[in-house]
């Protein structure tokens, strides 16, 4: 298995431009099969979880490209409404082609999802939502089928505000007979960019980014060429990376809205931020400050897919910071790997406790998920020594070739492969 081997010490300097937004990226990669025929989408970042979604929307019958940050994605031929199970254990996204592919042939037949083991994610709020959309739902508690003559609008009042199932519901509907309204939706910007895509092809969809989205349901849509929002939790642990290490960097192509409770929390500790258009600069004095409460939550709250990073940043802070998390229970598993390099980190229940330490050392250390291998590695990138980082693939689901980011940084950084024994 590759390794990622980090020399630490050296404060981050430079400008970098921010990648594509992944989970932006997967569920209008699903939505694109809802339109028949030649689908562009630009600002798409190369990772194993688009990798993932081109196969799977290969194996119903697209033609589906990737060039540099271009995807090219032919959906004429679509046929297939079974998603194989291998591809689906593979990413949690998968489970967006629900709603496509309901919307597109009126039946879709898949498994539970895989992906990062980081707490109960169960999909009951997608299936309620497409039921009310009057979806006829087959589950075994494994093979589910799902099948609709017509799909008929709604109002639905979800019980938590998913990301998930709003976006599965939003697309079922934009092709429904009829109008639906989503109360209690998700208010992230990954829905706006969904939003915007889908009414780009013709949809008509009101709302995203607020608490209720209304979708009067068209007969059809138009294929075109749309380009992805910039990630806001690759700019974040960017920003978390310049900080603990010291350094000055400038993130490009950013759009400092979407990072509004991250820059507070920043600011809080003491970083340094500028911001002109949609360029950002960071820096950090010497010792950074302990943030005495972070709680995630759903957008516009502090991000739960940057708390374990900010959890370094923390660690390495004057004083004590209280981390609750509310949203996944198994976001914790990168504690142990970071106490390993030195952290004074206490957990009670869904809060950890940190207490602020000079420095952290090398290790060896293992990233159980995406987002805990990224604050593995921004860890490594501040502590003294060599940090190996093993199970590197979870990483490679959400940053697009990290380790090249960071070498343009200035980082000691460099991917290896165990040369195979004969």
């Amino acid at each position: 298995m590759e390794k990622l081997v980090i020399e630490g010490g050296k404060p981050l300097s430079g400008a970098i431009k921010i990648h594509g937004a992944k989970n932006a990226a997967l569920p209008i990669l699903a939505a694109s099969i809802m339109a028949e025929g030649t689908v562009v989408m630009n600002n798409v970042p190369e990772l194993s979880d688009i990798g993932v979604m081109l196969g799977i929307l290969r194996s119903l019958g697209c033609k589906a490209e990737q060039t540099g940050d271009t995807v090219t994605i032919n959906t004429a031929a679509v046929h297939q409404f079974h998603i194989p199970e291998h591809l689906m254990s593979q990413m949690r996204s998968s489970i967006f082609l629900m709603g496509p592919l309901l919307a597109r042939l009126g039946r879709v037949e898949l498994y539970q999802p895989g992906g990062c083991a980081i707490g109960e994610r169960k999909i009951d709020l997608h299936l309620k939502g497409l039921a009310a959309l009057g979806v006829k739902i087959e589950d075994d508690g494994s093979r589910i089928v799902c099948m609709a003559s017509e799909l008929t609008g709604a109002d639905i009042m979800l019980d938590y505000p998913s990301v998930g199932a709003t976006e599965n519901i939003m697309m079922a509907a934009a092709m429904a007979r009829g109008q639906t309204t989503i109360t209690n939706a998700a208010r992230e910007p990954e829905i706006q960019d969904l939003q915007n895509f889908l009414n780009t092809m013709g949809a008509k969809i009101i709302g995203a980014g607020t608490d209720t989205i209304t979708i009067e349901g068209v007969q059809e849509l138009v294929p075109c060429t749309y380009r992805i929002i910039p990630d806001r939790i690759v700019a974040g642990t960017l920003m978390i990376a310049a900080a603990v290490t010291r350094g000055h960097v400038t993130l490009q192509g950013v759009c400092p809205a979407h990072l509004t409770s991250a820059i507070h929390v920043l600011k809080r500790s003491g970083v340094q931020i500028t911001i002109d258009g949609d360029i950002m600069g960071i820096s950090a004095p010497s010792r950074l400050k302990a943030v005495e409460r972070i709680v995630t939550s759903p957008y516009p709250s502090f991000p739960t897919d940057l708390q374990s990073q900010i959890m370094v940043l923390l660690s390495l802070s004057d004083g004590v910071s209280i981390v609750k998390e509310t949203v996944f229970e198994g976001r914790f598993k990168h504690v142990d790997e970071l106490s390993r390099m030195g952290a004074d980190i206490r957990v009670d229940m869904n809060a950890a406790i940190l207490r602020g330490v000079p420095r952290l050392y090398g290790a060896t250390v293992e990233a159980t998920d995406l987002r805990a291998g990224a604050a593995l590695v921004i860890a490594g990138l501040a502590a003294q020594g060599t940090t190996v980082i093993e199970q590197i693939h979870h990483i490679d689901r959400g940053y697009d070739r990290i380790e090249s980011m960071l070498r343009s940084l200035g980082a000691t950084i460099n991917r290896t492969t165990p040369v195979a024994m004969e």
